[in-house]
């Protein structure tokens, strides 16, 4: 499988009590294929995973089937601490038609390059799905270094990584020793360094909101190759990216996104906390000046 485009890490809507806004996920899918985004991960970290049980996990895996059906691939987190639960949910993507796989570290174990490879390749001989790595040690305290990634070329279904680490060096060192793993933008204010160092996707929590701007972003740089365009869209993105980036309140900040785009996500649940009227109102802002400056790049670059 070839990742190109912009990936959606899909969030899950919640009402006020917690209980999971069906109606709302299907919108917020059926916003996202109208809007033009290349695939949509489910049980990433922005659809809040690790705070639902294993029962809403997999039959939120098959809802997003049932109502992407074969329009875009429909890509699946296994994130779990333990192998075994990693396994069950990667068979149960495969059960309910998922395309490929999103494969994390096992987050507060703290395993070893080796362990980490032998996590991945117990999950891949369970499902024999592509896959894509996600590499974020900002949140699994280690990296895939290079034994993980040597090991896992025994299997051909490793064929991206999303790369998060915000590390220059590894973003070179991905590029230049393991071509045949394809880069993935994971570290959103990066994108355009990851672009011009042959990232042919995004996976991109922002894009729930805001997939035109970040649609317009890969068109410039990896299907047009300008990056004098791709600078003056990124430089117009990155105060939202900084707002979404402080004080963590990420995944509420993407959910209100959503909300301010007529789609109610509801709150975060626990321990997360909903935004407060002014973080509200700061985002709403930061939303507004992008979408008049990127409406100016287009402007100026369409005469």
């Amino acid at each position: 499988m070839r990742f190109e485009g912009i990936y959606t890490p899909v969030v899950t809507p919640y009402f006020e009590d917690h209980t999971i806004n069906r109606d709302a996920f299907a919108d917020a899918i059926e916003h996202l294929i109208a809007a033009g985004v290349h695939g949509i991960i489910v049980a990433g970290t922005t659809g809040e995973y690790y705070a639902q049980s294993a029962e809403e996990r997999i039959e939120m895996m098959g809802l997003a089937k049932q109502i992407i059906g074969t329009r875009l691939p429909m890509i699946v987190g296994t994130g779990a601490i333990r192998t075994e639960d990693s396994i069950i949910f990667a068979e149960a993507a495969k059960t309910a038609g998922a395309d490929a796989l999103l494969i994390a570290t096992p987050p507060y174990a703290y395993p070893t390059g080796r362990e980490i490879a032998l996590h991945a390749l117990a999950i891949d001989r369970a499902a024999n799905l592509p896959a894509m790595l996600y590499n974020y040690p900002g949140r699994m305290s280690v990296n895939m270094d290079g034994e993980t990634l040597d090991r896992l070329g025994r299997s051909p279904n490793f064929c991206a990584i999303k790369e998060s680490s915000g590390d220059p060096n590894r973003l070179h060192m991905l590029a230049r020793d393991y071509p045949h793993i394809a880069l993935s933008c994971g570290m959103d204010d990066q994108a355009l360094e990851f672009f011009a160092w042959g990232a042919r996707s995004w996976v991109c929590a922002g894009s729930n909101f805001a997939p035109e701007a970040h649609i317009a972003m890969y068109q410039a740089c990896a299907i047009e190759g300008d990056f004098t365009k791709g600078r003056a869209i990124m430089s117009a993105m990155l105060p939202l990216m900084s707002v979404l980036e402080q004080g963590g309140k990420f995944v509420q900040c993407i959910k209100h996104g959503l909300t301010l785009r007529g789609i109610d996500c509801g709150p975060p649940r626990r321990p997360l906390q909903p935004l407060n009227k002014d973080d509200k109102r700061e985002l709403a802002e930061v939303i507004r000046t992008m979408n008049t400056a990127l409406a100016a790049i287009e402007r100026e670059y369409s005469k």
